[in-house]
């Protein structure tokens, strides 16, 4: 969507005028229209105030990519939510609690798939724990390699299944924590 396009779009949502717009940001009606209709190119001071007087981030109508269909732009909340994913593929605790407590209140989704996440791990290790202590007598090298199978398989198809917005289930977990 085109910068002009987006504006008009935003100044409309508000309820407002080209009028209301141009008096609160002390920019002409005409230069408004112009804008709008994408026949001007707004300076980067221009964008400031108008940004401020739709009470929208600067950075909203900056990076408002010309040519490229909003389908198109990178979703980062779910890269992260992938990534989230992706750092049990270790079996280690650290990782998944490093980025669900650094995301859980900026990312909408983090803090429930985060704990679905740190249960898995916490389930993986518990059934790990009694399989490495009884591994001494080799009965349970082969549960060993089991599990560690059966956890990356779960977590490459969960991120899979998160990075295309698709529902995902961890079977054989332990709800230690709740949502």
């Amino acid at each position: 969507m085109k910068t002009g396009q987006l504006i008009k779009e935003l100044r409309l949502k508000k309820g407002m005028t080209q009028e209301d717009l141009a008096a609160k940001t002390y920019i002409s009606a005409r230069t408004i229209q112009r804008i709008e209709n994408d026949e001007v190119d707004p300076r980067a001071y221009s964008l400031k105030i108008i940004a401020a007087a739709l009470e929208v981030d600067f950075e909203v109508l900056t990076n408002c990519d010309k040519g490229v269909s909003e389908d198109a732009k990178p979703d980062y909340n779910n890269l992260w939510l992938a990534l989230l994913h992706l750092s049990g593929l270790f079996n280690l605790l650290i990782p998944p609690l490093i980025i669900w407590f650094w995301k859980k209140d900026k990312i909408k989704k983090m803090r429930g798939q985060g704990i679905d996440v740190i249960n898995f791990q916490l389930s993986m290790l518990i059934f790990l724990v009694p399989s490495g202590i009884l591994a001494v007598f080799l009965i349970t090298i082969p549960i060993i390699i089991f599990i560690g199978l059966f956890s990356t398989v779960v977590i490459i198809v969960n991120t899979i299944k998160v990075i295309n917005n698709q529902p995902y289930k961890y079977p054989m977990t332990i709800k230690i924590l709740k949502p």
